[in-house]
């Protein structure tokens, strides 16, 4: 690990100074999905996802000038953001639920460190969504698919990553459009049941790649405050569910309509992000890994 030339100066002449190692230099950036990875205490599993969305907390990253995980230089100026597990980089929306701030942010580094949040922020990005110094926000968090797809496509790396089209064999195909049967209802595209799944090659047509840096736009919409929960684990049993929810002092939910009934373990809802994060922290203590904080 390399360390600054004043340190180097200091340690060859004897001098009682401080040092820490300088951060890595910033190179190209390359696209990056990752291996899984321990910090803060707990495990995290990268995964590429193109859509969806997800609520949780944001805090504010520390500033100083250092290489993100993807190589690409972190300006506290700019509006950037990390994020435990979404392919790097990404665009996304980040929404403040609390004031109804919304900005677009480039996703290049992992983070934040609490593993009760969802996102970190540039201090330049916090300023804008209206974040207090030191502050914690509820926020919305919706990966922007046709930008994030042009970045993965622009980048070293990001080519296997992409789903590989193949063009059919040309000939005649014969087909018939059946009616469903009585009481049932067509499926939506297998991508759009897939948290995050790749879009259809329809979906993926040539988009312009975001500009770098992202414009300072802030959209105003209304607030929408909601309660901060811990959610665990869902289960398929009701019983296993009930036996997690005792070791968590939470509750069950159960989610969705007959056979597609599954069971969700949660606890809350808690006055404020203080009190969900410090939920986290005991029932990380109980051994349960499983855990995040979400806003509904």
């Amino acid at each position: 690990m390399k360390i600054s030339a004043a340190c180097a100066l200091a340690a060859l002449f004897g001098l009682g100074v401080a040092c820490t190692p300088a951060p890595p230099p910033a190179g190209p950036p390359r696209f990056l999905r990752g291996e899984p990875y321990q910090m803060g205490g707990m495990w995290s599993y990268p995964e590429e996802r193109f859509s969806g969305s997800e609520t949780g907390l944001a805090g504010i990253l520390p500033g100083g000038a250092r290489a993100t995980a993807n190589g690409e230089a972190y300006d506290p100026a700019r509006l950037l953001a990390a994020h435990r597990t979404l392919q790097l980089p990404a665009i996304v929306t980040v929404e403040n639920l609390a004031n109804g701030r919304a900005l677009r942010l480039r996703v290049n580094d992992r983070g934040p460190e609490n593993p009760a949040r969802l996102l970190g922020l540039s201090p330049r990005a916090a300023t804008l969504l209206g974040l207090p110094a030191g502050g914690v926000a509820p926020v919305r968090v919706t990966v922007d698919g046709p930008a994030s797809l042009a970045l993965a496509g622009s980048l070293p790396g990001g080519d296997a990553s992409l789903p590989k089209v193949v063009a059919a064999p040309a000939g005649r195909v014969d087909r018939e459009a059946l009616a469903p049967l009585p009481g049932a209802s067509a499926a939506p595209p297998p991508y759009a049941v897939a948290h995050g799944a790749a879009p259809p090659p329809s979906a993926m047509a040539e988009t312009a790649l975001p500009p770098d840096p992202l414009p300072e736009e802030v959209r105003q919409g209304q607030p929408q405050p909601g309660a901060l929960w811990l959610e665990a684990s869902s289960f398929q049993r009701q019983a296993l569910a009930a036996a997690q929810a005792r070791q968590l002092g939470g509750m069950v939910v159960p989610v969705g309509q007959g056979r597609n009934v599954t069971y969700r373990v949660r606890q809350g809802p808690f006055a404020d992000a203080a009190a969900a994060e410090a939920a986290f922290a005991t029932a990380r203590k109980r051994g349960l890994t499983e855990l995040r904080v979400v806003v509904e």
